[in-house]
């Protein structure tokens, strides 16, 4: 009885773990597709409709709509396989971000689900002097998500490992004292505009 209940208990995280890494590409995300040995021109990107519908070369229309991108995925596979013998091919989701905050080139980006944390904040020209990278945090549906990117960046995790969904904006703030700097700044500016005033005065 035991061995049945740790059965169940296994089937069941397994199942839970497998919902969680579950995406469903919305329209404007991409699919890529990486053949290895195909000669036709068909690796590349490739970008679902707002009807939810994505034309991938020599197998048609494919309807992504509120599909795992697994299934969609193993639907693509099969299609190029009953197409070429046993094509070696990679087939990738593009998730389409917003990076926003301390970054050299804020803006929208299209990853794949292996992108290393770093690579994602690489295509953002990287971050500024001021970024307080303690701090960074997820927007999603208008609420703050927070990320532990201490252990993101020591472990090398990729968009799936933190649950990077599309549409998410990735939030790099300011680090307080590039704020209490430029207070003092103008405080300083103001002091010498007196100052200066008083001595014409």
């Amino acid at each position: 009885m035991k061995n049945l209940l740790h059965i169940l208990f296994a089937a069941i995280s397994i199942s839970m773990s497998l919902s969680t890494f579950a995406q469903v590409l919305q329209p404007g995300d991409g699919i890529r597709i990486i053949f290895l040995d195909v000669q036709d021109i068909i690796s590349g990107d490739y970008y679902i409709q707002p009807d939810g519908i994505v034309q991938m070369p020599f197998i048609g229309l494919l309807n992504t709509t509120g599909r795992d991108f697994n299934d969609v995925k193993n639907q693509i596979i099969f299609r190029y396989d009953s197409l070429y013998r046993n094509p070696h091919l990679t087939v990738y989701s593009l998730i389409r971000i917003n990076v926003l905050g301390e970054v050299t080139n804020p803006g929208f980006y299209y990853i794949t689900e292996i992108e290393k944390f770093t690579s994602i904040l690489a295509m953002a020209g990287g971050t500024t002097g001021n970024a307080d990278l303690e701090s960074i945090y997820l927007l999603r549906n208008n609420q703050e998500i927070n990320l532990d990117v201490k252990t993101i960046l020591a472990e090398g995790s990729n968009a799936t490992d933190f649950g990077l969904q599309s549409g998410d904006q990735i939030y790099v703030p300011r680090t307080w004292w590039a704020d209490a700097r430029g207070f003092t700044i103008i405080l300083s500016a103001l002091a010498l505009i007196v100052t200066i005033i008083a001595i014409v005065l």
